[in-house]
């Protein structure tokens, strides 16, 4: 016997199935237009495949990366402006990925809200979708978890997982030594770490997101959700040029914390501040936050998104062919005898 009353469904707790479904066919072209060689199946399976022979290897290491986008998410969501986070999270992942000197192959990603809203969803896997292409990676996979209860109404989360592979043998780093020459790339921005303190300075400098820019001709929001630079396709040809010992993804940390973890043991370097001129977002952080010279570089990337330590010899030609595809590239300093980092001059902001 029942009560009389109507069974409850799915949708009456929250969950529609339905629009989740047509989020998946929604996203499948964008998503197979990633394919690259090696890949298998299209979205919608219960695992994705991919096929390392085809795609090229021998005798191939795997190497995995997951990140996720920090409080940058939290701008994006506050702004409406959804279509960039996405690229944010590729490059966080495969930025890390090729440090290790690997070549990125596919992408998954994790995209968590209370209630699904199909236009938002399709925005950010649009921006998944961008960041693979331009990585040469196949984003194969995902998940769109709807919980009610989890979320605020309009907020989401985000997780990105990437796996690549090299042959055996090509692992960095490898090989550092005093002498080497620190090359930097040049970064977009601010790109996703140091968040939690660039709102903070937002709420002093009473701003709002739609408010124009101190530091650029945008609006706030838009100059502050300007990508991550994605470094892996010019990194990946310094790297098959030869010469490179070691990479490092400036994120949270900055300089002063990243470039050690790739450095060996009783090896440091000095960087001269005054060789680069970051973008101007980092003068303003600086002073409307009264943001120490220390607090800066072991914060944000402060201009440079990527340090390749390379041999002295090679320093020059691969400058050449970075700059050749578009990397701003700076002789920022060299590795040194002693532990840490050593900094000389004064920063340009």
């Amino acid at each position: 016997m029942t009560d009389g009353r109507q069974g409850l469904t799915y949708a009456d707790a929250g969950v529609d199935i339905d629009a989740g479904n047509a989020l998946v066919e929604r996203i499948k072209p964008v998503a197979r237009a990633t394919e690259r060689p090696g890949t298998m199946a299209g979205l919608g399976g219960f695992g994705a495949l991919f096929d390392l022979q085809a795609a090229g290897y021998a005798d191939p290491i795997l190497v995995a990366a997951t990140d996720g986008v920090g409080t940058k998410l939290r701008l994006a969501i506050e702004t409406g402006r959804l279509s960039t986070v996405g690229v944010d999270l590729v490059a966080m992942c495969v930025n890390d990925l090729v440090c290790q000197g690997a070549e990125p192959l596919f992408f998954l990603d994790y995209f968590a809200t209370g209630k699904l809203e199909a236009d938002a969803a399709a925005q950010v896997i649009e921006g998944i979708a961008a960041g693979c292409a331009a990585s040469g990676c196949a984003l194969i996979g995902g998940e769109t978890a709807e919980m009610p209860g989890m979320y605020q109404a309009g907020d989401f989360d985000l997780a990105g997982f990437a796996v690549g592979a090299m042959e055996r043998g090509g692992a960095l780093p490898a090989d550092a030594a005093e002498g080497d020459v620190l090359l930097g790339l040049g970064s977009n921005g601010v790109h996703s770490n140091g968040y939690s303190l660039v709102r903070r300075v937002v709420e002093r400098a009473g701003l709002g997101w739609d408010e124009p820019a101190p530091f650029d001709d945008a609006t706030l929001g838009e100059a502050l959700l300007v990508p991550t630079r994605l470094y892996v396709l010019p990194v990946l040809a310094a790297i098959r040029a030869g010469g490179v010992h070691a990479l490092a993804h400036v994120t949270g940390g900055g300089l002063t914390e990243n470039l050690p973890r790739v450095l060996p043991d009783g090896l440091g370097a000095t960087i001269d501040l005054s060789a680069w001129t970051p973008p101007p977002v980092f003068g303003w952080l600086a002073q409307a936050g009264g943001i120490a010279r220390g607090e800066m570089l072991k914060t944000f990337n402060c201009g440079i998104g990527m340090v390749v330590v390379c041999a002295r010899d090679r320093a020059e030609e691969l400058e050449t062919l970075l700059a050749g595809v578009g990397e701003r590239v700076t002789r920022i300093g060299e590795v040194t005898a002693g532990t840490g980092i050593r900094y000389a001059g004064d920063p340009n902001w």
